[in-house]
Formats: C-alpha cells, sequence, structure tokens
C-alpha cells in the first residue's frame, strides 16, 4: 500500500480508522475513541491480528517501513487491579 500523500486522510475499509498523511511520513492514526496514535499503535492494537491475505490486501497498516518501530507502548496495557474494599460473604457451610 502506497504512503498516503500529505494532508489527505483515507479510511481503512477493515476497522475504519482514519489515517492522515503528514509531511515527513509520521502519519497520524484517528481512531473511533481516544487521542490520535501513530502506525505502529494501529498495528499493535489491531492490524496484527488479521488472518487471511484477503484481510491483509484490504488493510492500509500492512506496509512495515510505513507504520515504524512498535514499542511496549503501544500496546493495550493490563488493567490495573482495583482494592474495592469488599469483604467476602461468609460461608453459610463453615
Amino acid at each position: 500500500m502506497p504512503s498516503i500523500p500529505p494532508g489527505t486522510r483515507q479510511r481503512c475499509e477493515l476497522c475504519q480508522v482514519e489515517i492522515q498523511g503528514m509531511v515527513g511520513g509520521a502519519d497520524l492514526v484517528h481512531f473511533s475513541m481516544g487521542a490520535p496514535g501513530t502506525r505502529a499503535k494501529l498495528w499493535a492494537r489491531v492490524c496484527q491480528y488479521l488472518r487471511s491475505p484477503e484481510q491483509c490486501a484490504r488493510c492500509l497498516n500492512q506496509e512495515a517501513s510505513l507504520r515504524g518501530t512498535v514499542t511496549s507502548n503501544d500496546y493495550y496495557a493490563e488493567a490495573p487491579v482495583l482494592d474495592l474494599g469488599v469483604i467476602p460473604p461468609a460461608d453459610p457451610l463453615g
């Protein structure tokens, strides 16, 4: 998939994100929720899970040279453990 010209946007028909071409090649990904991110973040969270050649052919983010290096911060983080202070009920049999 060729790069996206600066100042234009393309919508991926699979995941519906918009990728905005930027000067210098560091494209901006507009997710449906949350702050814009990088192609690397899109790959870590979505694109890597495509399975069929047909899906990969339709994806706007399959070119490794365009997405850059994926870091550990690009993946979803584990949910935090919440201490709600709830005391479990007593065992009625014990």
